[in-house]
């Protein structure tokens, strides 16, 4: 089926509906079908260790069918019906696509982020209702199970919490030492504890209940990163079975060998890549717990793409900045294409990427609200750099924008407003779990509210110029941080950029930035501001300050977390007012609180009138509080 123009998505739509397409109904048809076809080619392969002979577990179609229906199992004997939660905090392994699998097939899956606090993990518990927990075992080097087992505490529907020992990937002696230096949890759970591996091991391997004969929802996902409170979106089978459709269909082969070192608790690596894998019965390869974060997987990146002969490495735009800073030095002829999401990728990267592997990198989009996929640069087709493709067969975009009196109209080829999607990924109405936030999410009943400023050419191309909620509001002038972000990037010494509105008592905002260099870069702040002044071309949007980090705020799939940017710059501001008004207080925090957003924690340092303070921080728009 060709995909090379968005005259190819119109041709596959015109053949039939979505709905008349013989595809499957729900995961386990999705998974035995493969299975049916490529039993015993290989599914997926994990490795704990990021060396290129490290050992590793691979498991073909087969025995991946047989191990999601004992987990599958497993669960419904433990009191998960389709309508119960199966909550997964584990990183990458093997045992994670088990419980994503036999998760949404007994009941409904939701991976959590395990770099979220606990306070923030027994949240979404409690959101959910989740009867179970898989998470680790106490292992070395990593508090995921503390975390998990302190977030147990504050959710009371949670029964049992099932145990992945990591120690089975090792060999000796380090599978000798883990024993002796294992972290011992503290306190006592109202849950019972038990092993996965061995508890599975007890279960049939043939599914021991009938499948879902109806659409439902069989996951939970949370959008955010690694601070606030994230919002639970709803998945249903019909949208992820789509998603496996698309990749599977337009993307992979089952002669692809997939590279994924992206965490499978986000849509990306979930939906995008091992769903899609199921469905076209290729081959993907998750290397270590924490893929890209993990100990020397970017110093043996280009080995490990030599050892699975890699044809279709997956990737984000902060993975392949350190990637370029490594030499290839491995045979990677092997690789067709790359693909990159979640962020836009600068031209630089992707011209220093081309140059290095001769392969060309295919950016695309999608949002966890939409289960994921909306657009692509096509494979077989014109690749666009700074777009992010044409829109997916029966994934319907709009460009849409409010006018005077409150009516909502389509935007003209090349004109920026919202990006707004329909598509059997969307469920209008019922996009998150708590029915207030799908309040005015949708134009036209159907169409999901994005929140992504953006346009389409005449080509049908889908170009992102920046976020509706991200726009610095500088005495009512709109100012998109995208232009100071890409200024800032055309400068050779910086990798990353994240623009946002500082507050400001006259202007209400003003645009300020924070960079990350590019390894062994030296440049100032100032320095910075001087050359903003060059290339921004809006004097409104010159930036008020820029300041340097070592490393930008990112959320696991490589996205600058703009939540904590401007956590800094509320400090920074509130604190220098405070300073300059000579008064004994000081912002000690920001917190996320979920009715008010973003809320300054002012702590008294000295002898003071409480309305000294509220007369210089009342004149900023966000909200503080005292703390003792």
């Amino acid at each position: 089926m060709g995909f090379s123009s968005i005259k190819d998505s119109i041709a596959i739509e015109s053949e039939m509906s979505w709905e008349a397409r013989d595809v499957a109904k729900t995961v386990h048809q999705m998974l035995s079908r493969t299975a049916a076809k490529y039993s015993a080619n290989n599914a997926i392969s994990f490795q704990l260790l990021s060396g290129p002979k490290d050992k590793a577990e691979t498991l073909t179609w087969g025995a991946l069918l047989e191990k999601t229906n004992q987990t599958a199992n497993l669960f419904r004997s433990l009191g998960v019906g389709e309508g119960d939660v199966v909550a997964m905090i584990l990183p990458n392994c093997t045992e994670a696509v088990l419980t994503l699998l036999g998760g949404s097939v007994a009941g409904i899956v939701n991976p959590i982020n395990p770099l979220l606090e606990p306070e923030q993990i027994g949240a979404i518990l409690r959101e959910t209702k989740a009867k179970v927990v898989v998470t680790l075992k106490p292992f070395p080097k990593t508090d995921v199970a503390q975390k998990a087992h302190e977030a147990v505490r504050h959710a009371p529907n949670v029964h049992t919490i099932l145990e992945v020992d990591l120690n089975r990937y090792l060999t000796p002696p380090k599978s000798l030492i883990v024993p002796l230096i294992r972290p011992k949890l503290t306190g006592k759970s109202h849950a019972s504890v038990k092993n996965f591996n061995k508890e599975i091991a007890h279960q049939s391997k043939s599914l021991a209940f009938a499948d879902a004969t109806a659409d439902r929802v069989c996951a939970y996902f949370h959008t955010g990163g690694t601070t606030g409170m994230p919002k639970v979106a709803q998945h249903r089978y019909s949208g992820v079975v789509y998603n496996g459709w698309l990749g599977g269909t337009l993307l992979y082969t089952p002669e692809d060998n997939v590279i994924c070192p992206l965490p499978l608790f986000h849509v990306f690596a979930c939906h995008v890549i091992l769903m899609a894998c199921i469905t076209s019965g290729a081959h993907v390869v998750f290397p270590t717990p924490a893929g890209y974060r993990g100990e020397g997987v970017f110093d043996n990146i280009w080995k490990l793409i030599e050892r699975w002969k890699v044809t279709f490495i997956i990737t984000v735009p902060t993975a392949i900045s350190a990637m370029m800073q490594r030499p290839v030095d491995a045979d990677v002829s092997s690789v067709k294409t790359s693909f990159s999401g979640s962020a836009p990728l600068p031209l630089e990267l992707f011209k220093r990427f081309e140059k290095a592997t001769n392969v060309t990198i295919v950016e695309g989009y999608g949002l966890t609200e939409a289960t994921c996929l909306v657009s692509v640069n096509p494979v077989d087709g014109e690749k666009k750099v700074g777009s992010v493709g044409i829109r997916f067969p029966y994934t319907d975009v709009r460009i849409l924008k409010q006018i005077a009196g409150g009516d909502v109209v389509d935007c003209a080829a090349d004109e920026v407003g919202e990006i707004c999607v329909a598509s059997p990924g969307v469920w209008s109405g019922n996009t998150y779990t708590e029915a207030d936030k799908n309040r005015d999410l949708y134009h036209f009943g159907k169409f999901l509210r994005t929140g992504d400023l953006g346009r389409i050419d005449p080509d049908g191309y889908l170009w992102i110029t920046g976020r509706a909620k991200d726009l610095i509001i500088r005495g009512g002038h709109n100012i998109d941080p995208a232009e100071i972000e890409e200024a800032l990037l055309a400068h050779p010494a910086v990798a990353f950029a994240g623009a946002i509105g500082q507050p400001d008592a006259h202007a209400g905002e003003l645009p300020c930035a924070y960079v990350e260099l590019v390894g062994g870069a030296s440049v100032t702040g100032a320095e910075l501001v001087e050359h903003c002044k060059t290339h921004v071309h809006e004097r409104a949007a010159w930036p008020k300050h820029v300041e340097v980090l070592a490393e930008l705020p990112k959320t696991a799939v490589g996205k600058v977390f703009k939540p904590d940017l401007r956590k800094r710059a509320i400090t920074r501001t509130y604190n220098a007012a405070l300073v300059e008004a000579k008064l004994n207080a000081e912002v000690v925090d920001v917190i996320d609180d979920k009715k008010r957003g973003l809320v300054a924690q002012v702590k008294r340092t000295g002898v003071l009138h409480d309305e000294e303070v509220g007369h210089v921080l009342g004149a900023f728009t966000r909200p503080w509080d005292w703390v003792a």
